[in-house]
């Protein structure tokens, strides 16, 4: 019970040994992508390989494949675009990431919400009677909405959207930050215009993302200086970051169909807490093998990080990119479920994750909350 267990691959996944290598394979040559003697070509060709593997795992061509700086800046780029291109109003998922939602606030359009179901899957009745009523004059329809939901693991119908935003002549844009390397991601049978990818959710390293885009999207340079990744984006591309990055795609791509087995450890896990009165989110729809969102009423969820942490199981609460906050997650509270918000932790493994770690996870908190009870049963006893 000495060594710790790492439950919180949503927030970052543990790197994998090829990405390391990869990475360091890089460090050890000099060379910059754009020049044209022998060590820039090499690292040219490590850059062209990465872009290949990466296409790869979301089945794309690699002619599309834009690398950036990590999935913000991915996101960032299709919706900055988007107004570029003329939208005038967004339609954003009220599940998607701060990265979407932050930047379609600040790009002085109109934004509106697409609402989600108890479930957290977005509302397509909602979705196809905006679109049926759209205005000319605000331009081209564009809609957000992320492939898989990284606080609950909850998937989107995503393919039944891109029919009616294509009908209505718009932009889908798919954050598939945490559904690539999980589930099978095709971005053109998805129906994707542009779709995001990040290398430190699948094995990694943090810093490099990418974003692909399809015929109908229309990029928009917005990182300006040389004529890096064929003039979308300036400066001299992250070669060990990409390299890794592209690494990590091609093993992720391997593992997909063992991924998918490992949902009955994560079950098995969910089951024992429901007998201590949690509620499992979104267990009612599709969701990613990885990933439980859950909440203990009445079990506060920073008391539970807290317990588990001490214990050596590393999990979180909500997003990792809320971490320090002391908010309700906007995710469940557009799922309805806002009272559940303050006592719900999420558990995410990965490719390195064993049945015994969701096991030893649920042993670690079963002692915390059995603690927890004995404290309130102590103070209402002391009342």
């Amino acid at each position: 019970m000495s060594e710790s267990v790492y439950l919180d691959y949503n927030a970052t996944a543990v790197v994998r040994p090829q990405a390391r290598a990869a990475m360091a394979h890089a460090l050890a040559h000099v060379g910059n992508p754009s020049s044209i003697h022998a060590a820039g070509r090499a690292a040219r060709a490590l850059v062209e390989t990465a872009r290949e593997q990466v296409a790869a795992l979301i089945a794309a061509p690699a002619s599309t494949v834009v690398f950036t700086s990590g999935g913000t800046e991915a996101n960032a780029l299709a919706v900055e675009s988007a107004v570029v291109a003329g939208a005038r109003r967004l339609i954003v998922s009220a599940i998607e990431h701060d990265s979407i939602q932050e930047t379609a606030r600040v790009q002085g359009v109109a934004v509106e919400v697409l609402p989600v179901d108890a479930d957290g899957q977005a509302d397509l009745t909602w979705l196809a009677e905006r679109l049926g009523r759209w205005d000319a004059a605000d331009g081209k329809p564009f809609v957000a909405l992320m492939l898989a939901n990284n606080e609950t693991g909850v998937i989107q119908p995503v393919a039944q959207a891109a029919e009616l935003v294509r009908a209505a002549d718009g932009w889908l844009h798919v954050d598939a930050i945490q559904a690539a390397g999980k589930i099978a991601v095709d971005s053109r049978a998805l129906g994707a215009d542009t779709l995001s990818v990040s290398a430190h959710k699948i094995g990694g390293p943090q810093g490099t993302g990418a974003l692909t885009f399809g015929p109908r999207a229309t990029l928009s340079r917005r990182q300006h200086g040389g004529g890096q990744e064929r003039g979308r984006r300036g400066g001299t591309e992250n070669v060990p970051g990409i390299a890794a990055f592209g690494a990590a795609a091609a093993e992720a791509l391997k593992g997909l169909e063992d991924f998918q087995s490992r949902a009955a450890w994560r079950d098995a896990a969910a089951q024992q807490l429901k007998a201590h009165g949690a509620v499992v989110m979104g267990e009612a729809a599709p969701r990613l093998a990885n990933t439980l969102c859950v909440s203990t009423p009445g079990f506060p969820a920073d008391v539970q990080v807290m317990g588990l942490d001490l214990a050596g199981v590393m999990v979180s609460a909500g997003s990792a990119c809320s971490s320090g906050k002391v908010k309700a997650s906007p995710v469940l509270e557009a799922m309805g479920q806002g009272d559940l918000a303050a006592s719900a932790i999420r558990v995410s493994g990965g490719w390195s994750t064993t049945q015994a770690d969701w096991e030893r996870f649920f042993l670690a908190w079963r002692v915390a909350h059995a603690r927890h009870e004995a404290r309130h049963r102590q103070a209402r006893g002391a009342a």
